[in-house]
């Protein structure tokens, strides 16, 4: 606004140039002073406002040039309705454009056909010059400003999308954090419960047993914990500290799983096929999925209960089989409470997750005959 007011009170200033050059109305066809100040600053004012309101303002300009143009004040009225198309084409678009075109056209033509018969056709062509001069530049600089517009608009969905993209990917690293930490937490709470268990039982008949179980809990907190550490290392900066971290558990950990859950009270019968090199992503899926279901046996399957991991790779695709012949679906009295392993738990949820996440599939329920198994299978795709 501060340009626009600027050119009005120049050309405002020109028309009082040349005004006072005629003697501030001393010639007889001019008007006096007290007329011609107003009606010039009445018709460079409303083009303070044509970028703000380009209609409201050209229109009055319009209006103000009729009397401008017929006292003959300046050259103020026809710069005013030159500003006031290309505002309008510029701001307000082609199709009121046309519609302001029009007026000026029937505005002019009254005041050429009222003026001299031998200046109709210069001043004919000079308007029809002026018109196509005047909406050449609007329709130019419209479309560049239609085109700025437009980019500012993809850069702004582009900044929308990305910020949304950042944040899915936050919800699913926080989600991975989750399951990865219910894994941990689960498995060694439950291992660390049975073992107090065992050695509270134990303490005055075979202190022996309970200081070998006392041992064990040991041993799974500060593995538990330090997995926690690991996990929550990621959530922060990667300068935090220069301690190395731990890698992830992998398929070929499933051994040392066994042993942990066969000190924890379960027999494990682990049976591991030729595995070769797994993504780390599927490696870590199976390690998981078997120790949530070993996690699941020695909380629900009951004493005296037994586990078989079947662990096989054949082409393309790791079939991951755990079974127990604890109780069951099938052995549950029909009024009873639900089966604390049938699907909609938090772990189940995990490890369904963990085998759609890699396009594979779960399967999870009472095994035949009795006992609970779960069943995976996980494709296998290695970067070529």
């Amino acid at each position: 606004m501060a340009g626009d007011t600027v050119l009005a009170v120049l050309l405002g200033l020109i028309d009082l140039l040349l005004f006072a050059a005629d003697g501030f109305g001393e010639i007889a066809e001019m008007p006096p002073w007290y007329i011609a100040v107003p009606v010039d600053v009445a018709m460079v004012a409303p083009l303070v406002f044509r970028r703000k309101s380009p209609l409201w303002s050209a229109y009055v300009v319009l209006v103000i040039s009729t009397v401008h143009g017929t006292l003959q004040l300046g050259v103020s009225s026809v710069a005013a309705l030159a500003m006031s198309i290309y505002s309008v084409v510029v701001y307000a678009g082609r199709r009121q454009g046309l519609v302001y075109v029009g007026a000026v056209v029937a505005g002019s033509a009254v005041q050429l056909a009222l003026g001299p018969a031998d200046e109709l056709l210069i001043s004919a062509l000079f308007l029809a010059f002026g018109i196509a001069l005047c909406w050449t530049l609007g329709e130019f600089v419209g479309a560049r400003r239609a085109y700025d517009v437009e980019v500012e608009a993809r850069l702004h969905l582009l900044e929308t999308e990305r910020d949304q993209a950042t944040r899915i990917a936050v919800a699913e690293e926080r989600g991975r954090i989750a399951r990865e930490l219910h894994d941990v937490v689960a498995h060694a709470v439950s291992v660390m419960v049975v073992q107090a268990d065992g050695a509270s039982y134990a303490l005055q008949s075979n202190p022996e047993l309970a200081q070998r179980a006392l041992q064990t809990i040991s041993e799974t907190g500060r593995g538990a914990l330090g997995e926690l550490r690991r996990l929550l290392d990621v959530l922060r900066s990667d300068d935090a500290d220069g301690e190395p971290r731990v890698p992830q558990p992998d398929a070929h950990a499933l051994a040392e799983l066994a042993d942990r859950m066969r000190t924890a009270g379960v027999p494990v019968d682990l049976e591991l096929g030729e595995l070769g090199d797994l993504p780390a992503g599927v490696s870590l899926g199976i390690y998981r999925i078997v120790q949530e279901s070993l996690t699941n046996t020695l909380k629900h399957a009951g004493r005296g209960a037994t586990a078989s991991v079947r662990v096989q790779r054949t082409g393309d695709l790791v079939e991951v089989l755990v079974s127990d012949d604890g109780a069951g679906v099938a052995q549950l009295v029909p009024a009873g409470p639900r089966d604390p392993r049938l699907p909609g738990g938090n772990g189940l949820i995990g490890m369904r997750e963990r085998a759609h996440v890699y396009g594979g599939t779960l399967d999870v329920g009472p095994a035949p005959g009795g006992g609970w198994q779960v069943r995976a299978a996980l494709p296998v795709r290695l970067d070529k």
